[in-house]
């Protein structure tokens, strides 16, 4: 019997070092392929060719109890390539700070991530002209005068703090302050905070004088993590959730990781569930660091493995027509619950984090349910579940009755089904036994 275990086990080891060399070939052939998509601005992700790679190759393996296996085993190694690329592509050499670049044609820009990069924003922002700095109440008042130092003339507009803020009359008087600021077409403006400043401050730009210039140096984890790319600025209207709003590009981006040392530890979790989501659709590994290692350790590592899988999607689906779907994960539900707590007694990240559970697997979930719980995170609703559910149909997601649902089976990987409206609240409703 020992023999036998022996001779499996030394069959094994020749195998992994054949699998060893050959990854280094794929390696290789992956960096041909970054090269010659960093010299065209190609984007890094190419849905169509995943998957015909996991088709054709799924094929050779014919136990039928393995096939599954394999082809997890497949998507692993090619996430691994997609982070091998966009390190290359963006020249990253530490893999986790520097200039990431966003490939959108001309409306393309960059994101600057390392420790210190407010202060730098005089040179990798055109500031040398009038700039309108957006800001909020939770934010320190320090980080928009330091940028407000750095411009040859600037104003700071000072909104509340919260999802109030995202209203008609907070979008008017933006506008009113750039007109009275004498601001034209060549001048521009800067969010300094979070995902509610962002989207305010971007939909403003992107009207006054038909657009100008906006740049986004987002204050909170969130949303460095998920608004800092895909151009989406929005107001909300009746209660609905970003129901106004525009695709409107940015001209850059800078995300500094000591901004966040003035968060409380409930706006870090909050963040957290942002990059959780994203791993679970795409990054096994990304769910293992954030499970296992020290987070304010890795949180650059974080910061960057989360925006390379989101660059890859907006690359590849800059208007939400397709693939940019899995960025939905867990925002069905978690958006109905935003909408039906009408004094926002819960973060966005976290009724995400709630929203995350019923679209996963029994075996996922488990997983899940403990990382959220060793952040803080909920894991259930309180309020009115059935409230909540009938905020889905208004979702700007919805094509009339039907509804693109993002499950995750397996970390690291994802399946997008359009189901009915109802048979997604039964679901729900199953969840909490209602």
């Amino acid at each position: 019997m020992n023999d036998k275990l022996d001779k499996a086990r030394k069959e094994i080891n020749e195998i992994d070092k054949e699998m060893a060399e050959l990854f280094l070939r794929r390696m290789k052939a992956a960096k041909d392929v970054a090269e010659y998509k960093r010299d065209r601005g190609l984007a890094i992700l190419d849905e169509a060719r995943e998957k015909e790679v996991i088709s054709k190759n799924s094929a050779f393996v014919k136990e039928d109890n393995l096939r599954d296996l394999y082809v997890s085993f497949l998507q692993g190694t090619m996430n691994l390539s997609k982070i091998y690329q966009g390190r290359l592509i963006n020249g990253s050499e530490d893999g986790c700070k520097g200039k990431i670049h966003i490939n959108l044609g001309s409306h393309g820009y960059d994101i600057h991530l390392g420790r210190g990069m407010l202060d730098r924003a005089g040179e990798l922002f055109n500031l040398d002209r009038r700039v309108l700095i957006v800001t909020d109440t939770g934010v320190p008042r320090e980080y928009a005068e330091r940028l407000g130092a750095q411009c040859k003339e600037a104003r700071i507009i000072t909104v509340k703090c919260g999802e109030e803020s995202k209203s008609f009359e907070l979008y008017k008087i933006l506008c009113h302050e750039m007109l009275d600021f004498g601001m034209t077409r060549t001048d521009c403006a800067v969010a300094v905070g979070g995902g509610v400043v962002g989207d305010l401050t971007g939909l403003a730009a992107s009207s006054y004088m038909r657009g100008i210039d906006f740049y986004n140096i987002p204050t909170t984890l969130l949303s460095q993590l998920d608004s800092s790319i895909g151009g989406k600025t929005a107001i909300n209207l009746d209660g609905v959730k970003n129901i106004v709003g525009a695709f409107y590009q940015p001209c850059g981006v800078i995300i500094d990781p000591d901004v966040l040392n003035t968060l409380p530890q409930r706006q870090i979790a909050s963040g957290l569930a942002e990059a959780i989501k994203m791993s679970l659709t795409s990054d096994a590994e990304l769910f293992e660091l954030i499970s296992n290692d020290d987070v304010k350790e890795n949180i650059e590592e974080i910061i960057y493995r989360s925006l390379m899988i989101k660059k890859q999607v907006v690359e590849a689906d800059e208007r939400e027509g397709g693939i940019r779907r899995i960025l939905n994960f867990g925002h069905t539900l978690g958006h109905g619950i935003e909408a039906a707590e009408e004094i926002n007694t819960l973060y966005h990240g976290e009724c995400v984090a709630i929203g995350m559970i019923p679209v996963s697997s029994t075996e996922v979930r488990e997983k899940l349910v403990a990382i959220l719980e060793k952040f803080g995170l909920p894991t259930k609703y309180n309020g009115d579940i059935e409230k909540a559910l009938s905020f889905i149909k208004q979702d700007k997601k919805c094509d009339g009755n039907k509804i693109s649902v993002v499950f995750v089976d397996e970390i690291g990987s994802y399946r997008i089904e359009k189901t009915d409206v109802e048979s997604f609240c039964s679901l729900v409703r199953e969840e909490y036994k209602i």
